[in-house]
């Protein structure tokens, strides 16, 4: 690093400046980043992630950008398992140099990776919906859309767990719209028209029945399918305001494909809603 440093000083003195500064800066560049690897192999990551950053500046200074957003991606790898914060501040850097590159497929990808810390290890589910969608805008315009539905339906995911249900059932119906007709995929639309459906039912009963025959003539498949029963058992107890009734169709349905715990919390709240489901918080075994 010290060799690094000294590098870089000698190359603005004046006369440096004017024959070969640019020399010194390239070989202070390899420097750092041969210290950051020293320092990964050290298992000190928030010194790799400041050295690879420092090389990072000198390659923008040089005008390599394709180098300098490589070494701001690697000091952000590093600084994941040290400081979460300063690994965003590092990625940003390298996706503002991506899109300026107009890599938009590369920079979705890194948006992934910001929302993915902002997950597990900040716990900031509004940021992180925000790099999700930001990142499946990305994919959109470079029509990776099997890559924009992935980031699509997290966003729709924590949409409904924040209450959000309306930009959920957005989502969700026109991912299984476009996942319908595709050989490969079509089997996935009933579990987005389904969650689609869950999340019409915790706003309003009425709306949910309307939107399960929509779907049911869109999609014929849907009608057959284990998710579209459950919804009409469920509707119909919750009609009758039968809460054990209620609780029998999810077991049933458990019984054979297990419930995650999305769908649970789902499928609680719209218990909650029976009158008379004096069970304190509720339970759906």
């Amino acid at each position: 690093m010290a060799e690094a440093e000294k590098r870089v000083k000698a190359s603005h003195s004046f006369l440096r400046g004017l024959f070969g500064g640019n020399t010194r800066i390239e070989e202070a560049c390899e420097m750092y980043t041969r210290a950051a690897n020293m320092f990964k192999m050290a298992k000190n990551w928030s010194a790799a992630g400041n050295a690879f950053c420092q090389a990072a500046k000198l390659h923008m200074q040089l005008q390599s950008k394709h180098d300098s957003a490589t070494s701001f991606v690697d000091a952000g790898n590093a600084y994941k398992k040290a400081d979460p914060q300063e690994a965003i501040n590092c990625l940003n850097a390298a996706i503002d140099i991506y899109t300026d590159m107009g890599r938009f497929t590369i920079a979705a990808k890194h948006h992934i990776t910001i929302a993915e810390i902002y997950e597990t290890e900040l716990v900031d589910i509004e940021k992180a919906i925000a790099h999700y969608e930001q990142s499946a805008d990305y994919y959109k315009g470079e029509e990776s859309n099997s890559s924009a539905n992935k980031c699509l339906l997290k966003v729709a995911a924590y949409a409904a767990q924040l209450e959000q249900y309306q930009k959920a059932i957005e989502i969700y119906e026109q991912v299984g719209a476009n996942t319908m007709d595709n050989p490969l995929l079509k089997y996935s639309a009933k579990d987005y028209f389904f969650k689609a459906a869950l999340c019409h039912f915790i706003v309003d009963e009425l709306n949910a029945k309307l939107a399960l025959e929509k779907y049911e003539e869109m999609f014929p498949a849907f009608t057959d399918s284990r998710e579209c029963k459950l919804l009409k058992k469920l509707l119909e107890a919750h009609e009758e305001q039968n809460s054990e009734a209620y609780t029998e169709a999810v077991k049933e349905f458990d019984s054979i494909s297990r419930l995650d715990q999305w769908l649970t919390t789902m499928l609680l709240r719209i218990k909650k809603s029976i009158q008379g489901d004096g069970e304190g918080d509720g339970d759906l075994k």
